[in-house]
């Protein structure tokens, strides 16, 4: 399994909830071309900075690559909530255990 990470800062705190439920809707149920290796989708926020992680995990390397390419070309759907990325990153996930 493999990650990538991108961070988003300068989002306005008080619309964190809006951020969500923009990156929820551009989701949806379903994976356009490039995107057909994710398997799941964290967001992670911090309510007091306006910080935001957006984590996909793939089933392979190639996928996560081709999912790369994807999300590069897309922006924000709410830049004023979501703020601007600042950074990906892409790791092996070696251990992932449920508790």
């Amino acid at each position: 399994m493999y990650a990538r990470i991108a961070r988003f800062e300068g989002g306005d705190p008080a619309r964190i909830d809006d951020a969500v439920e923009a990156v929820r809707s551009q989701i949806g149920s379903d994976r356009p071309e490039g995107m057909e290796d994710a398997r799941e989708f964290l967001m992670l926020v911090d309510r007091q900075t306006g910080a935001e992680l957006g984590i996909v995990l793939f089933e392979t390397e190639e996928g996560m690559r081709r999912g790369d390419e994807y999300l590069n070309q897309m922006s924000p759907p709410d830049p004023e909530a979501s703020g601007r990325r600042t950074s990906v990153e892409m790791y092996e996930v070696a251990l992932r255990q449920s508790v």
